[in-house]
């Protein structure tokens, strides 16, 4: 079917450097549809029919596809004024089922041609579009099957949204080698039981999960399951400790945490999670044909054990964003450590390299944010909560409150009622007091989005409150001097010994 549809995308013009917008839910015509695209040479552009209109409407002018690949269920709410083709209608039994040479395409297909492009969320609110060569994701692929060596015997579940590039590990990795791929219903990914259960029932060697799906699932599913896995990857988000240990009970595959942005071909390092893994998860060392740059803002090299923002260059580099050419130059540099013509991707995260050359995690960029006069890493107060016994095992997230510009926000997962005083306690202890957060949102479970990441902007508001202590008054002359002068700037009745002088309304 793959073949015969390729030949038919052909014949509509599709080839080399041209895209094909893929419109369809989980299901095996998406795995026809997307062999077809590239056997014709083209690029797919994969897009969720349950997006907003909106959404989908600019990913289509912004791709300016050839055609739309869609089923007749799921072209229902696409934007109207679209070339739509329904691959589950569409008569391509008059075509060649023998695979598609580049005698019959438009032209031939080499390995700078895009093979898939991604949209992702941009900074300016508008999904931005990468391109990604095939020699960044074949060069991925090759690499993935030297290092973890899939068979004929392996079942790999794919389960991730195709909008998510780490989905083109299960379409593609398991079908090269022989091995059996089982597609998740569209919205499995969502249900721990029903993973849980397809698993076990499948007999699933080899998934992957965003760390905080990773999490909602071991969390659901009792120990002793999922017996049949050998390699679980986690990927897309930082991946707390607590979450390795909690699925090593769970079940005695080996976890590997990877890392890659969307500009890069899925993964660029990669690690094994071990026992020693227990204050951090590093994100590892670089894959094949792939440099990891650890700069400062001059994009000179910083020593080791030094944080600076990590910068990517080798073959698994996009090519760049579509019909943006000022974000492509804005994060695709001339590289200084490479040979003539070569780039590399400021990839806004914050890194430190061991002494052994190991790769530790530290933050986004964009994370460090100035507040009470300081420049503080969200990352570090997130380190510090998950240390209380109270939180060891919770998803915690914090970031600064963008109405009041002077209150930091944790969040929390809790399966018990949670001691937020202690908790609170606690933070003041370990942190200096412009860091301790002024509320705390217990939560059972952070909103995810339909990559599976934590969805911030559904997080509910939260509402700020004293800390909660009982009132006490001055007990030295110089309490009494202090709690005076904050009275008079604040405007307070009274200030008591305990009393938070931002918590009462003071800003720096």
């Amino acid at each position: 079917r793959a073949n015969r549809l390729a030949r038919y995308l052909i014949g509509l013009g599709v080839g080399p450097e041209s895209r094909v917008v893929l419109a369809m839910r989980r299901s095996l015509d998406l795995v026809v549809g997307m062999y077809a695209v590239l056997g014709a040479g083209g690029a797919y552009v994969p897009v969720d029919p349950d997006h907003p209109v909106e959404r989908i409407g600019y990913v289509l002018d912004s791709a300016v596809p050839v055609c739309v690949l869609s089923t007749a269920a799921d072209r229902v709410g696409l934007p109207s004024g679209v070339e739509v083709v329904s691959i589950d209608e569409v008569d391509v039994s008059g075509f060649s089922e023998a695979a598609v040479t580049d005698a019959e395409r438009v032209v031939p297909l080499r390995p700078e041609n895009p093979a898939y492009v991604i949209f992702t969320s941009g900074s300016t609110g508008k999904p931005k579009g990468v391109a990604v060569p095939h020699a960044g994701i074949v060069n991925q692929l090759r690499w993935m099957q030297a290092e973890y060596g899939l068979t004929g015997r392996d079942v790999v579940l794919q389960k991730t949204a195709t909008t998510f590039d780490v989905s083109v590990w299960g379409y593609f990795w398991p079908l090269q080698v022989g091995a059996r791929l089982v597609l998740a219903t569209a919205d499995g990914h969502r249900d721990p039981g029903y993973l849980a259960q397809v698993i076990d029932e499948q007999g699933v060697t080899v998934t992957d999960f965003v760390p905080s799906m990773l999490d909602v699932f071991v969390a659901a599913v009792p120990a002793g399951s999922c017996r049949s896995l050998r390699h679980v990857f986690a990927i897309g988000e930082a991946l707390p400790p607590e979450t390795v240990a909690r699925l090593r009970a769970v079940t005695p595959a080996r976890l590997h945490n990877l890392y890659g942005p969307t500009e890069a071909a899925v993964s660029v390092t990669f690690w094994e999670c071990g026992v020693a893994d227990t204050v951090s998860v590093p994100i590892g060392v670089p894959e094949w044909n792939t440099q990891a740059y650890v700069l400062d803002s001059r994009l000179h090299p910083v020593p080791a054990g030094v944080a600076g923002e990590l910068y990517l260059g080798g073959v698994q580099l996009a090519r760049g964003y579509v019909g943006r050419a000022d974000l492509t130059s804005d994060r695709f540099l001339a590289n200084p450590f490479g040979v003539p013509g070569a780039r590399m991707y400021r990839t806004g995260d914050l890194v430190r390299r061991r002494r052994d050359g190991v790769l530790e995690y530290v933050g986004r960029t964009d994370f460090q944010v100035k507040f009470r006069g300081q420049r503080i890493e969200l990352g570090e107060i997130e380190s510090v909560l998950r240390a209380h016994p109270a939180v060891t095992g919770a998803a915690v997230t914090v970031y600064a409150d963008a109405v009041t510009g002077d209150h930091l926000v944790a969040y929390v997962t809790a399966e018990s009622a949670l001691e937020v005083s202690v908790v609170r306690a606690h933070a003041s202890a370990a942190l200096p007091s412009y860091m301790v957060p002024s509320a705390f949102v217990v939560l059972d479970e952070f909103p995810l989005n339909t990559s599976g990441k934590l969805d911030r902007k559904a997080l509910p508001a939260p509402e700020f409150t004293s800390t909660g202590t009982e009132y006490t008054p001055p007990r030295t002359p110089g309490e009494e001097q202090v709690a005076a002068v904050f009275a008079d700037v604040l405007q307070a009745d009274r200030v008591g010994a305990h009393d938070n002088f931002f918590d009462l309304g003071g800003n720096s």
